[in-house]
């Protein structure tokens, strides 16, 4: 039995995904069709019963017992999650989380079982080098990439609002100017990475999908400098300690009605325009 075997899994599916899209683009059809059908493996290790991403051993069984608060590191003690547990893990799905939340039955159970990770303060059983799990909102751990995208799935399921009070509340606890203000370490960049791209109001959930998620810019405004002396602008209107929700969104103007932009809407030059407020406001009241 192979250690680590769910994360193997789970990022192995969106590896998948991502040589399916190079292969799609190549004219390789067969091989899109290979690949596209491995990237959904993920579904094989969720558990209906307890709704988490659970271990199997070699027949395909449910492994027992089993510790969905455990935190261990494969590779030097075992187990079946790298540096995290069930609870961190579970959302690993960043190129189809539709297809997540239709495993869990509803946008509602969804919801409910997202409210629960950032809940739970349950310490598990430790075992091995888990140093990087750090950063805890109940079993939501910042200090730890596989984490890092879990915050914008509540758009998925029409509660944006809820991803922009986490957003608020991640910079508030974890990003301060002091020096043990960062939670875990800058691996590749990554605790900086999130905190630029959620910074300007939007995520890469899906890296290799050519969009980005909104979230609640942080900053008044940012300027980005493109090639051929090109810009981007963000502006986060009526911005403020109160006003962390968003209210609408208008690219060069035109006001956007779902929650995602594209790669194509920042290259091809404009701005990006948030109008902030007090009230939070899910995402179907976005929609015209």
């Amino acid at each position: 039995v192979t250690v680590e075997s769910v994360s193997r899994t789970l990022e192995s599916s969106y590896d998948d995904y991502c040589a399916a899209q190079m292969a799609k683009s190549l004219g390789k059809m067969d091989d899109y069709d290979f690949f596209m059908k491995r990237s959904s493996y993920y579904k094989n290790l969720f558990d209906p019963q307890t709704m988490l991403m659970r271990p199997k051993d070699a027949k395909g069984n449910w492994k027992t017992p089993f510790d969905r608060f455990a935190l261990s590191h494969a590779d030097t003690h075992g187990g079946d999650y790298t540096e995290g547990n069930a609870w961190q893990y579970t959302w690993h799905v960043q190129h189809e989380p539709e297809e997540l939340i239709k495993l869990f039955g509803s946008d509602e159970l969804f919801v409910n079982k997202l409210d629960s990770l950032f809940f739970l303060e349950v310490k598990g059983k430790e075992e091995g080098f888990i140093s990087d799990v750090t950063g805890l909102i109940g079993q939501y751990a910042h200090g730890n990439e596989p984490s890092h995208h879990v915050a914008y799935l509540y758009n998925f399921a029409n509660r944006s609002d809820k991803t922009q009070e986490l957003i608020r509340e991640i910079f508030d606890r974890f990003y301060l100017p002091k020096p043990d203000g960062l939670c875990g370490n800058d691996d590749c960049g990554q605790m900086s990475a999130w905190y630029v791209f959620s910074a300007m109001g939007f995520y890469p959930v899906n890296p290799a999908g050519g969009e980005y998620i909104i979230g609640a810019p942080q900053i008044p405004k940012i300027t980005l400098s493109l090639p051929d002396d090109k810009t981007f602008v963000m502006e986060a209107k009526n911005l403020s300690k109160e006003n962390k929700y968003v209210e609408k969104v208008e690219i060069n103007g035109t006001e956007i009605t779902d929650f995602r932009i594209h790669h194509k809407d920042i290259i091809n030059v404009g701005n990006l325009v948030f109008t902030m407020t007090d009230q939070p406001k899910s995402k179907k009241k976005w929609r015209k």
